[in-house]
């Protein structure tokens, strides 16, 4: 992997609902139109009804090459206030904690080193990075549950045949959302079970062809289906740890 981006284009709406449309959810057949495989695809991760009752998830994500971590944070998101906490250890070996509502980067908390951050400019710089890796990491995370997201512009792609399976493809470009909406983005669905298998990105100022990560190590929390794994040769971009949660600790978003 070149690199893992935190710029990735998405909305910094917080997931809102996706608008319901009539479309086969069996499984069986090609889609009639890129918004129906969307709605397939929600149906094969357990349903909009179960993704828009839960209040909050908790994830790590990071990458590895080969058998060692390179990299790891862990996430805590309230999807009901849009509150967010992010953790881990920066490249100079900082432990940091930076905590704030998606979409504002105008308030909110960090400490290094156990140590608060008050000066306004250096606080503001931190607040922005916890939103930068919102967006990059819960992108990761939730791609396939966000395909219907406002600003998004989906398109049939065509399909083909890898491993014996044959995949739907769809074209994802962007209008006016995130820091990259210059992104464009393939997702290749598995035609027999709707499942997103693979993810090709042509990033912002980046020329064809694209990079290509497979989507996979899928697992049931809740009643609802998430990728830990995103290979690319050596590479592993995980999301894992993954929990649903019904209420937060009552510092969970106020203390480091």
């Amino acid at each position: 992997m070149r690199r893992v981006r935190a710029s990735i284009a998405v909305s910094l709406l917080a997931l809102i609902a996706i608008s319901g449309a009539c479309a086969r959810r069996d499984g069986a057949g090609p889609a009639s139109s890129a918004t129906a495989l969307a709605d397939q695809v929600m149906a094969s991760l357990g349903g909009k009804a179960r993704w828009d009752a839960t209040r909050g998830l908790r994830w790590t994500f990071g990458n590895m090459l080969g058998d060692s971590v390179r990299s790891s944070r862990t996430h805590a998101w309230d999807r009901q206030t849009g509150q967010h906490r992010v953790e881990g250890v920066n490249r100079m070996g900082q432990h940091f904690v930076f905590i704030h509502t998606v979409g504002d980067t105008t308030s909110g908390m960090a400490w290094m080193d156990g140590q608060r951050i008050e000066d306004p400019d250096s606080l503001h710089k931190l607040v922005k990075r916890g939103e930068a890796l919102w967006i990059n990491d819960s992108y990761w995370f939730l791609m396939p549950y966000k395909l219907r997201d406002p600003g998004v512009t989906l398109e049939m792609a065509g399909d083909t045949t890898l491993g014996g399976a044959t995949y739907d493809r769809l074209s994802l470009t962007f209008s006016n959302v995130g820091l990259t909406p210059g992104d464009h983005y393939w997702v290749w669905v598995n035609r027999a079970n709707r499942r997103v298998e693979r993810w090709e990105m042509v990033l912002q100022g980046d020329a064809p062809p694209p990079e290509s990560y497979t989507w996979e190590g899928w697992e049931e929390h809740g009643g609802l289906w998430f990728a830990t794994a995103h290979r690319r040769d050596s590479t592993n971009v995980f999301t894992n740890r993954v929990e649903l949660v019904s209420s937060f600790g009552p510092t969970e978003f106020s203390q480091p």
